[in-house]
């Protein structure tokens, strides 16, 4: 029988493991996949972003688990056609580990420059953008028994809790008996990094996502398996493991390092306040009836409540000399 092995070094390994053999848009598809509008919006927003910063003649455009560089191509076309001086002044950074997505990325943006940590980014002005990125960081999960914490392990396909030794503990509100608490360490050690590096670079970052407004306990460790619900626990490198966004610590750990953080707002109200759905009525009207109605459909995907407006929120750090960006004001 194996050891146990603590959830986080299980999923870490696990989700290595799926995103460099398997396809894992064959079992999600992402807001860039669903309607080119998403990325078009984001580069709207990269270019005032980059106006508010002064207009740096040179500045790091990052993208944080770009997938399969649709986000990014529908950004800079937007940026070609609309904000000329801003696509000459960014220089592309892409953060991916999987070798084969690489792959894929350097036939859509073949001058771009690949790192496989976001520590690693060149020091200058910046704007980062992560969507559904920090969901697929490993998590520690933690389960109240009696007066203790335990903190779940994984052996032979089942959780396995053992005697629990983390600081953070401390912040957890309640000691309710079957309380899990879950942290998400790298997404505290990646907003911590960038937070700090804003003291010092005009820039701004941009994380898409979901989770709940405040924290919250709870268990949302999920997994899917070629499109449908699995057992995350069960053949590890086969699905793709996930977790909710803790919002409310990340913006908590931004303020303390002394950027200034924006959000988070629904996904709904950002993309809406920037005009996707506008954008979506634009494109329809040069379609056929039945591409239009797919358009306007998948605009209404990304931003009403009952699909991905409400689940997903979208949380800005900024540099603090920065006005609010764009999708974020009063």
């Amino acid at each position: 029988m194996s050891a146990p092995e603590r959830l986080d070094h299980f999923m870490a390994r696990a989700n290595a493991a799926y995103y460099a053999r398997e396809n894992p848009f064959r079992d999600f598809t992402t807001s860039p996949e669903i309607f080119q509008g998403f990325g078009e919006i984001l580069g709207a927003w990269v270019a005032m972003v980059w106006q508010s910063m002064g207009r740096p003649t040179q500045f790091i455009l990052a993208e944080a688990g770009p997938g399969q560089g649709t986000l990014m191509t529908d950004a800079l076309r937007l940026l070609s056609r609309v904000a000329p001086d801003c696509r000459a002044a960014h220089r592309l950074h892409l953060v991916e580990t999987s070798p084969r997505l690489r792959a894929i990325q350097a036939g859509k943006l073949p001058h771009a420059t690949w790192h496989d940590r976001i520590e690693d980014l060149p020091d200058a002005p910046f704007i980062l953008i992560a969507n559904e990125f920090l969901d697929a960081l490993p998590i520690r999960q933690f389960i109240r028994q009696g007066s203790k914490w335990l903190e779940r392990h994984v052996q032979e396909g089942r959780f396995f809790d053992l005697p629990a030794s983390c600081p953070t503990l401390s912040r957890a509100s309640t000691t309710s008996d079957g309380t899990i608490l879950e942290i998400n360490e790298p997404a505290e050690a990646i907003t911590t990094h960038l937070a700090t590096r804003l003291q010092t670079h005009p820039g701004a970052v941009l994380f898409i996502d979901y989770g709940p407004e405040k924290s919250a306990p709870g268990d949302s460790l999920q997994a899917l398996h070629h499109g449908q619900p699995a057992n995350p626990l069960e053949n590890p490198g086969t699905a793709d493991l996930t977790a909710h966004v803790d919002f409310a610590a990340l913006s908590a750990i931004a303020r303390t390092a002394g950027t200034t953080v924006h959000g988070p707002v629904t996904q709904g109200r950002f993309l809406t306040v920037l005009g996707l759905p506008a954008r979506a009525q634009a494109l329809a009207r040069t379609r056929p009836p039945r591409e239009a109605a797919a358009i306007v459909q998948s605009a209404r995907r990304l931003t009403t409540p009952e699909a991905m407006g409400t689940l997903f929120k979208v949380l800005a750090l900024c540099h603090p000399a920065l006005p609010p960006p764009p999708g974020f004001e009063p």
